[in-house]
């Protein structure tokens, strides 16, 4: 019997987890799966797939999570996604490679240390009174700011934060609050299902755990669809999973927040049928595997 790890995270109190679903469908095709934290000590020879799931505390260990996923590389167990994908999708600067191939981005401004006078440039550049700044480096919107021209006094906590940080402003993109963000879940390439992330109330983040709010979308409208798929194209290679989040702009296009290829939350728990297809796919990926052994 194959046996399966899902990398996930030690206390998993205060998340919204529901790779658990995706356990019976596989076990049903034959696997044995368990969920592993991250950061625990073990033989990674014992496992023919090591699936990176939900391991959301990594970037505070950000050192010591790639030693794991070095040592899952080194085993005999196959790490998806691939080490090299995930490498290049811990640093946001993938997406100023995806905007050179054509992907439309929110308007962006990279730094490697942030002073008062670099914001008060971005207000004029960007042509907001809003901004969001946010890490190069992060997850779970860690560390992640939205301020306002006329209330400098809130800039103070984001520049001690990015004081020797690097990281990357933002317009305020008002569609986050007034529409939500949308997510489109793709498996081996192929959508499977997409979601439009609402954001609590008093809030401008869309993830649960900030009180966000989530709502399954039966039918993409085209140019969602086309601004997704052309960031998928753009990518190095095909990931086994990912999701790629993207907002509407003001001339109604939609526009890259990020590509998620490490471990994007995939919000089984909303679309039926993705546990089962999920786990098929993941079965056919193994079986595909084997045959050049078998032969």
């Amino acid at each position: 019997m194959p046996k399966c790890a899902f990398l996930s995270i030690a206390n998993t109190e205060g998340w919204f987890i529901d790779d658990d679903l995706v356990h019976p469908q596989l076990e049903a095709l034959g696997w044995q799966v368990e969920n592993i934290p991250w950061n625990q000590t073990k033989d990674w020879n014992e496992f023919d797939l090591v699936v990176v799931r939900s391991p959301w505390d990594y970037q505070q260990h950000l050192q010591e999570f790639q030693k794991v996923l070095s040592q899952i590389q080194s085993s005999k167990a196959i790490l998806l996604n691939s080490l090299e994908l995930m490498q290049w999708n811990i640093h946001k600067g993938y997406l100023f490679e995806l905007q050179g191939k054509g992907v439309e981005l929110v308007p962006t401004i990279r730094f490697s240390t942030l002073e008062k006078e670099g914001i008060e440039r971005a207000f004029e550049t960007l042509k907001s009174d809003q901004l969001i700044i946010k890490p190069l480096i992060g997850a779970n919107a860690d560390d992640t700011f939205w301020i306002r021209r006329d209330q400098a006094e809130s800039w103070e906590k984001a520049l001690t934060i990015f004081s020797n940080k690097e990281g990357m402003i933002q317009p305020f993109m008002h569609a986050i609050v007034e529409e939500g963000e949308f997510s489109l879940m793709y498996f081996q390439g192929s959508l499977s299902h997409t979601i439009l992330k609402t954001v609590g109330e008093g809030d401008f983040r869309v993830q649960e755990e900030h009180g966000g709010g989530v709502i399954p979308i039966e039918k993409p409208e085209p140019a969602l669809l086309s601004a997704a798929d052309k960031a998928m194209q753009s990518l190095p290679e095909t990931p086994f999973y990912a999701r790629v989040d993207l907002v509407r702009t003001a001339s109604n296009s939609f526009a890259l927040m990020e590509l998620e290829l490490i471990e994007p939350c995939l919000y089984f728990r909303f679309d039926k049928k993705s546990p089962s297809l999920f786990a098929e796919m993941l079965d056919q990926f193994w079986k595909k595997h084997l045959e050049p052994i078998r032969n």
